[in-house]
């Protein structure tokens, strides 16, 4: 398929292509339509030949050329299916497109440290799966890890220690190998309902680029478990504008995320109770 995409990308052979279409036609008669000449035709042609899209006749002393059709029957079909698959994560494109918009919108207010301070950001959804199972995942180091950052990240550190004063830590690498880390501590705590954390955003001399603060609470619903999540933006500096303008979109992201990862989740197994 990589060989018929590289060879119909050649202007000159795909108006060969175009011609060939309409019906077989003889080198010269070819030269003659594209301007070619005729050694320039027959190095194309062979080259289309060679990819399988067209066969050669040769009838006496002249060379009639047609077209293949099932070549470019498979190229129709592998483009529908990526045209398919686009279509059908059309979503994460619109992630980006609104976090572009984000940017631009948070870079003309950001015109001083503490621009954003005080703001607020909510979240919520409803996870099948019971509060146990859902608390597990915020607290488990290696559950935290399978959904807390989006799918094109990787994540190198993160830990939300369910101790007054414990450790909260998120830090992932992008494609590039680029590193982004977040360092705070716990301040609330009550298992399995409540969880209270900071984070602060570091930049590359480990300064604070802004700092926030995570109020989450999970109640038992007949579904399974409603949680919200509540952000405070605090130290917020100039420099944050990307991580601000971020917030929203990929805090969304991953509960979706941890929505996905409850809902195929194994329930803890309980210890029989004593005869």
């Amino acid at each position: 398929m990589e060989q018929i995409a590289a060879v119909l990308g050649d202007s000159a052979r795909w108006r060969l292509v175009e011609l060939l279409a309409e019906r077989p036609r003889s080198v010269g008669e070819l030269a003659g339509l594209t301007g070619l000449r005729q050694p320039q035709t027959t190095k194309h042609l062979q080259t289309l030949a060679k990819a399988g899209l067209v066969t050669v006749f040769p009838l006496g002393q002249r060379r009639v050329y047609a077209l293949e059709t099932e070549p470019l029957q498979a190229l129709v079909r592998r483009l529908n299916e990526l045209v398919d698959t686009t279509v059908a994560h059309a979503d994460e494109r619109d992630v980006i497109a609104r976090y572009r918009t984000a940017i631009d919108t948070e870079s003309a207010a950001a015109d001083k440290d503490r621009w954003a301070d005080g703001r607020v950001f909510s979240f919520e959804r409803l996870l099948p799966a019971p509060v146990d199972v859902v608390w597990q995942h915020w607290i488990d180091p290696t559950l935290l890890a399978a959904w807390w950052v989006p799918s094109s990240m990787k994540v190198v550190d993160c830990a939300i220690e369910p101790t007054i004063g414990g450790r909260s830590v998120l830090e992932y690498a992008d494609a590039e190998g680029r590193r982004y880390r977040s360092e705070g501590t716990v301040h609330a705590v009550q298992e399995p309902e409540q969880l209270g954390f900071t984070l602060s955003v570091l930049d590359s001399e480990s300064a604070i680029s802004f700092t926030s603060d995570h109020d989450l609470s999970l109640a038992a619903d007949p579904q399974g478990t409603r949680l919200r999540l509540d952000l405070r933006i605090t130290e917020t500096t100039v420099e944050a504008v990307p991580y601000i303008a971020g917030i929203g979109a990929g805090w969304g992201q991953v509960l979706d995320n941890l929505l996905h990862a409850v809902s195929t989740a194994t329930p803890p197994t309980t210890k029989d109770s004593p005869k």
